[in-house]
């Protein structure tokens, strides 16, 4: 029947996803941290957590063509925003953060512009929308995702503005005149619909899974799948780590309800086909 077909359906699903919880747990431990000292001439740069703190929307850059815009201009959709601080003249560092976030996205299987934004902020206010635009083109030209280019922004814009951001984000660097270059940390922030810094995802490679659950979360489950949201329920975001940790209180319930469905269903099943069976009650085996 199609009704003991969907709640065995039902069943195997919530098993699977249980299973999946479990098996994936061992991925997720990491190490206690060890307490690092920084090398000479990078003494405060770094990332400070900041998270549920509100970002300013207020400030105004430059997009790619030129145009004045306000950061809170791309929160006008109700979509979550991933946010970047680099310079697009970096020799090294900055090009790998935007190669990590590109991998990454490649891999969600959500476009930028129709469930979240992508604003990429330069922190070189001597930077021009020219460079941003030539920035934007080659990656979105790497992203494969032409319709992308909606979504993904590349802004420059005064020092005063970058400062501004800079610090309600944490992000910490450091104008080396000698060299001519910014030292600084490797990260990228996740932000609410509302403006609210909801995750940290740090250095220059990026879980998709993490990243793709930080947004539906984020969207407050408006986006996603029934899959997004199991393994929403097995797992939680851990701040120290910047990924998504197991939470065994919750695994165990889901494998719980697995094994309940799995059971009733089997015993409803036995039943029915009893009731329908010829041969019992007629002494015929």
């Amino acid at each position: 029947m199609l009704w003991h077909k969907t709640i065995r359906g039902m069943a195997v699903t919530l098993a699977m996803a249980a299973a999946l919880c479990v098996t994936a747990r061992a991925q997720y431990f990491t190490p206690p941290e060890t307490k690092t000292v920084a090398p000479p001439g990078l003494e405060g740069v770094g990332i400070d957590q900041r998270l549920n703190e509100q970002v300013p929307l207020d400030l105004t850059f430059k997009d790619e063509q030129g145009k004045t815009v306000k950061l809170g201009d791309y929160f006008q959709s109700g979509r979550p925003v991933i946010l970047n601080l680099v310079y697009f003249q970096c020799p090294m560092l900055c090009t790998e953060v935007l190669n990590g976030l590109t991998s990454a996205l490649k891999v969600i299987r959500f476009t930028p512009g129709k469930e979240f934004e992508v604003v990429t902020v330069s922190i070189d206010p001597r930077e021009t929308p020219q460079l941003a635009a030539n920035k934007k083109q080659m990656y979105i030209k790497k992203l494969g995702n032409p319709e992308a280019a909606k979504g993904w922004h590349f802004l420059t814009g005064e020092q005063s503005q970058i400062s501004r951001l800079a610090d309600a984000v944490g992000f910490h660097y450091r104008y080396d005149a000698k060299l001519d270059q910014f030292a600084h940390a490797a990260g990228t922030m996740l932000i609410t619909p509302q403006g609210k810094i909801s995750q940290y995802y740090y250095g220059v490679e990026y879980s998709a899974k993490d990243m793709r659950l930080g947004i539906v979360e984020a969207s407050q489950n408006k986006i996603g799948s029934l899959a997004d949201q199991v393994l929403l329920y097995c797992y939680h975001y851990d701040p120290s780590t910047g990924k998504y940790g197991a939470t065994i209180t919750n695994i165990i319930r889901l494998a719980g309800l697995a094994t309940v469905i799995v059971l009733g269903s089997a015993i409803v099943i036995m039943f029915r086909q009893e009731k329908h069976d010829p041969r019992i009650g007629t002494g015929r085996a």
